[in-house]
């Protein structure tokens, strides 16, 4: 079994840890934060857990917020172990305008100009920035370029995001928390066909009708050239979930067919999609598919039914 990996968090007020640990808990560490340094030695000899969490790499931040923070016992410490440490730099410059910003005291000051305090500080932790073997400077960076900065280093198998692809109708309301939501409404409705109304889009008779619509091979073919162009840059980004939601009026037929197409295209060029059709349980309802929003094509098809 690999050891676990193990990463000391520190550096300067203000110079983004808060900002680490966040996104090193969403590729999959385990996070601590401002442990009393006599709790350090301890926690670093504790043997990692067993079954699933065997092996979960750990962060534990510290800095001079920390109770009895004292940084050259924290070197020592980190000398004897194998661990690692990333020290977060910044310009005094920068940080007394964060500060500023923030309306926020720093730590080493509360009763004094910000830029006292970082200097102390700075001063404090200079035998933690000498031991590091990760040194990033945040005075340039943003939250999310430091974030992908973390992910960069410390993330295992690239730091993909969960991808889920979802169906929908849009006679019960747009998902909320869509990334991406793509209208299938354009295409042919099976709803108005008698013998698919009661089926749904994972059946093959259905999904063979919305196929046999004369804009679905080149629509289809074009929504997922999209998506394998997006979907890395959004890793890129440091996305950590994307959500890409397909809808029709009632969220049976067309979109569900579709979110299924879609989701067996990426899985096939290496993502692992998660598949949620929200709407596929409620039951065929001519009023919601008369509803506002309706196509024209599938009333034209319900009054060719009536006048027959």
């Amino acid at each position: 079994m690999p050891r676990q990996r193990i990463l000391l968090v520190t550096g300067l007020s203000g110079a983004g840890k808060s900002t680490v640990l966040k996104t090193l808990e969403d590729i999959g560490w385990e996070t601590v934060d401002n442990l009393p340094l006599s709790l350090l030695q301890p926690l670093l000899a504790t043997p990692p857990p067993a079954g699933a969490e065997r092996g979960r790499p750990l962060a534990v931040g510290l800095d001079s917020r920390t109770r009895g923070f004292d940084a050259a016992l924290v070197a020592r410490q980190a000398r004897s172990r194998p661990v690692e440490m990333l020290y977060l730099d910044c310009t005094g410059e920068e940080l007394a305008r964060r500060f500023s910003e923030t309306r926020r005291r720093h730590p080493l000051a509360p009763d004094r100009p910000a830029i006292d305090g970082i200097a102390e500080e700075r001063a404090l932790t200079a035998p933690l920035k000498r031991e590091a073997d990760h040194v990033i400077d945040t005075t340039d960076s943003d939250v999310p370029a430091l974030q992908q900065q973390v992910r960069g280093r410390f993330a295992s198998g690239g730091g993909a995001p969960t991808l889920t692809i979802m169906s929908f109708g849009f006679a019960r309301g747009v998902p909320r928390n869509a990334d991406l939501v793509l209208d299938m409404r354009f295409l042919r409705n099976p709803h108005w066909q008698e013998e698919l109304r009661a089926l749904t889009g994972l059946d093959p008779a259905v999904g063979a009708y919305v196929a046999g619509d004369e804009a679905y091979a080149d629509a289809l073919a074009k929504i997922e050239d999209l998506l394998l162009i997006l979907l890395p840059r959004y890793r890129a980004e440091g996305k950590s979930y994307v959500s890409i939601a397909f809808g029709c009026t009632g969220g049976r037929h067309r979109s569900v067919h579709v979110a299924e197409r879609v989701a067996a295209r990426l899985r096939a060029a290496g993502f692992s999609p998660s598949l949620d059709h929200r709407d596929l349980a409620t039951p065929p309802r001519d009023g919601i598919e008369r509803s506002a929003g309706a196509e024209r094509l599938g009333q034209n098809e319900a009054d060719g039914a009536q006048g027959e």
